[in-house]
């Protein structure tokens, strides 16, 4: 693809996930602290006057090795994926005659609650303004990519956020550390609905995201532990026998209390250090090699790093080189 812009879309965790009630228009009405991990996606964007708007998807990293092929879950290149809906709903609304040329370089596993496709829907907002000349917001944008997917509004704040409604109120928070934690994902995917349509509300977790921000803040890992609770963890685990194969091998690595992210099916553990990260990996990892379980998404990361809330700005062309990457185990 010719010279154009470049912008890295993160992947997210959701340190807790409060499910508090099912809403009269059918969402949930959710309440969690998403923070951004420096494991990302890469979009390259060029402008194209004739209207058309194309995808090609690649795949590096975890995605492209041997035996992590499994997690790409054949990513579409149609108006089904996330960042063509995206594209064609700026341009509608804009009244925009031009199109764009995407490239889009996975490396977040798909159907893993990791955010992959929401972040690139918003990456593609962003960059689709800029490539198009549109003095759109951000607030505009964010509002837009509203209506294509719950969590793309957060994408555009890109770092510790307490999400509520289902997902499109959005409220920064500071004081959240970079810390490290470990990331795995089973080859099995889960169903976000089939997930959701499982779980009992329980409005008694309300506040417990703000809590756990303010305990993360003020570095008391030992308070924030017990609010780390995701509501989608035990209908996950009954609906995918991984999910509770994954956590328990987690545990067994050494992960101190691992959790569910998002829907699944990937599953994390904060750590203390970086090392305590590479070490619980490599622990996965090594369960894998020996042919005790199937774990191909494995990921060593770190939390709301500074420079990874990729959302934040598209780079120029010739800032390619400066891509960042995730650690991988």
């Amino acid at each position: 693809m010719a010279p154009g812009l470049v912008i890295r879309a993160p992947a997210k965790l959701n340190l807790s996930l409060a499910v508090l009630a099912r809403r009269p228009d059918g969402f949930h009405e959710i309440e969690s602290l998403m923070v951004p991990v420096t494991l990302h996606d890469t979009l390259r964007v060029r402008r194209r006057d004739d209207g058309a708007i194309t995808l090609a998807v690649r795949y590096a990293g975890r995605l492209a090795s041997a035996d992590g092929r499994g997690l790409a879950r054949d990513v579409p290149v149609d108006d089904s994926n996330l960042v063509v809906r995206a594209a064609r709903a700026l341009r509608d609304r804009a009244g925009m005659a031009a199109g764009l040329d995407i490239e889009l370089v996975k490396e977040i596993p798909s159907g893993a609650g990791l955010g992959g496709g929401s972040s690139d829907a918003a990456a593609v907002l962003l960059a689709a303004a800029r490539a198009w000349g549109l003095d759109w917001s951000r607030d505009d944008l964010a509002a837009l990519g509203a209506g294509i997917g719950s969590d793309v509004p957060w994408f555009f704040t890109a770092a510790a956020a307490v999400v509520r409604g289902r997902g499109e109120c959005v409220t920064p928070v500071a004081g959240v550390p970079p810390l490290a934690a470990v990331i795995a994902c089973p080859a099995t995917g889960l169903s976000t609905a089939a997930v959701y349509a499982a779980c009992t509300p329980d409005a008694t977790r309300r506040g417990d995201a703000e809590r756990l921000a303010a305990a993360l803040a003020a570095g008391d890992l030992p308070a924030a532990m017990p609010l780390m609770h995701n509501a989608l963890e035990t209908p996950a685990r009954r609906l995918c026998g991984d999910v509770d194969r994954l956590l328990t091998a987690l545990a067994r690595a050494g992960a101190v209390a691992p959790r569910l992210t998002g829907s699944g099916s990937a599953c994390f553990a904060v750590c203390r250090t970086a090392a305590e990260a590479r070490g619980i990996a490599a622990r996965l990892a090594a369960e894998r090699s020996a042919g005790r379980a199937a774990w191909p998404g494995v990921f060593a990361v770190r939390l709301a790093l500074p420079g990874a809330a990729a959302c934040r700005d598209a780079l120029p062309a010739e800032d390619w080189s400066l891509e960042s990457r995730a650690v991988v185990g």
